[in-house]
C-alpha cells in the first residue's frame, strides 16, 4: 500500500504540472517548439537545492555533437575530491531540458556519495533526432570512464534510463570503456510500444499518457523504422556482457511494460539486472521528495553503488 505521502503526490503533481494527453502531434509540437525557444540560455535549474551554491560547486563544459555543441554540467560538493564518476542522463520524455528535480537527485549523489555528477543537456525533440547526440555522448561518457580512477556509474531517469541503456550498449559495441554499474529509474526502453499491455496502464498512470508517448518516440527516433534501433529501443538490443544494473519500477507508470519486457530479456541474455518493482507507485518515484518509498529506494541505491573492491 502506498504511502500517505506518496498518495498525495500522486494527486498533486500531475495537477500541477498540468498534466494531459496531447489534442494533436501537430499542437504538441508547436507548443514544444514554443516552449523550447522560451528556455534557450536558462542557467541550470538549483531552485529545489537548498544553499546550493554554497554547498555545490559547477563546471559548465561545451560537447561536440552532430547538430552543434551542447552543455554538460559537472557537480562536486565542496570540501570533496572525488575520484568516481556518476554520468546521469536526465528524463523528460526526450522533449524536456533538465528539470529541478534532477538537479536534486545529481545533488543527492553528490553529497551522499561523494562522486562528481555530470549532467548533460543533451538536445531534445521534436527539433533533434537521438542521431543529433547520441556518438557525443558515448564519447563523453568514454572520456569520464578514461578519467575517473574509482570507476563509473551510468544513471538516468524515464526516457533518460532508457538512454542510458543505449549509451551502455554503443560503449559495449565499440569497445569502449564501461561504466562499472547501471542505475534506471523506471527507464524508457521500447519506443516501438511493441508490449501489448501498455495500453491498458494508460488508464492507471495519472502521469504519463499514450499519445505523448508515441508522439514523443517517433520525433525522437525520426523515423518509424529506426523505432526499433538499440539507440533507440535498447530493450529491444544484444543485452549481453553489460555491467550489473539496479533498475527501479513503479506499477502505476504507462513505463511499466516495458520495464518488465527488459527484465525478461535481460535474464535470457544472462546480463546482472536487480529488478525492484513496487506497486501502485508513480513513474520514477526515488526522485519525489519526502516520500518513504523514495528513502527506501536511495538505501538500495547507496548499497549498489558502494564503491568497487
Amino acid at each position: 500500500m502506498p504511502s500517505p505521502t506518496h498518495q498525495a503526490l500522486a494527486w498533486a503533481l500531475p495537477r500541477l504540472r498540468r498534466s494531459r494527453d496531447l489534442d494533436s502531434p501537430e499542437a504538441e509540437r508547436a507548443r514544444l517548439e514554443q516552449w523550447h525557444l522560451g528556455t534557450v540560455g536558462q542557467p541550470l535549474p538549483t531552485n529545489a537545492v537548498t544553499r546550493f551554491e554554497r554547498r555545490f560547486s559547477v563546471v559548465r563544459e561545451e560537447v561536440p555533437a552532430a547538430a552543434g555543441s551542447f552543455p554538460s554540467y559537472t557537480l562536486t560538493a565542496r570540501g570533496t575530491s572525488p575520484t568516481r564518476t556518476v554520468v546521469y542522463v536526465h528524463g523528460g520524455g526526450y522533449t524536456a531540458g533538465i528539470d529541478p528535480f534532477h538537479v536534486r537527485y545529481a545533488a543527492r549523489l553528490a553529497s551522499r556519495l561523494g562522486v562528481r555528477v555530470v549532467v548533460p543537456d543533451y538536445p531534445v525533440a521534436p527539433e533533434h533526432t537521438w542521431r543529433d547526440s547520441h556518438d557525443a555522448l558515448v564519447d563523453l561518457v568514454a572520456s569520464w570512464g578514461e578519467r575517473s580512477p574509482g570507476g563509473t556509474v551510468l544513471a538516468g531517469d524515464s526516457a533518460g534510463g532508457g538512454l542510458a541503456l543505449a549509451l551502455a550498449l554503443s560503449l559495449r559495441d565499440r569497445g569502449l570503456a564501461q561504466p562499472d554499474r547501471l542505475l534506471l529509474h523506471a527507464p524508457w526502453v521500447d519506443l516501438s510500444t511493441s508490449t501489448p499491455e501498455t495500453e491498458a496502464y494508460d488508464a492507471v498512470d495519472p502521469w504519463l499518457f499514450l499519445g505523448k508517448l508515441r508522439a514523443y518516440a517517433l520525433w525522437w527516433a525520426g523515423s518509424p523504422e529506426d523505432l526499433v534501433r538499440p539507440e533507440v529501443s535498447p530493450a529491444l538490443g544484444d543485452l549481453a556482457g553489460l555491467p550489473p544494473a539496479l533498475v527501479f519500477q513503479g506499477t502505476r507508470d504507462l513505463l511499466t511494460p516495458g520495464t518488465r519486457l527488459l527484465v525478461r530479456r535481460a535474464r535470457e541474455a544472462g546480463w546482472a539486472l536487480t529488478y525492484v518493482e513496487e506497486p501502485d507507485l508513480l513513474h520514477v518515484y526515488p526522485l519525489l521528495p519526502l516520500v518513504p518509498e523514495a528513502r527506501r529506494a536511495w538505501r538500495r541505491t547507496e548499497e549498489f553503488l558502494a564503491v568497487p573492491r
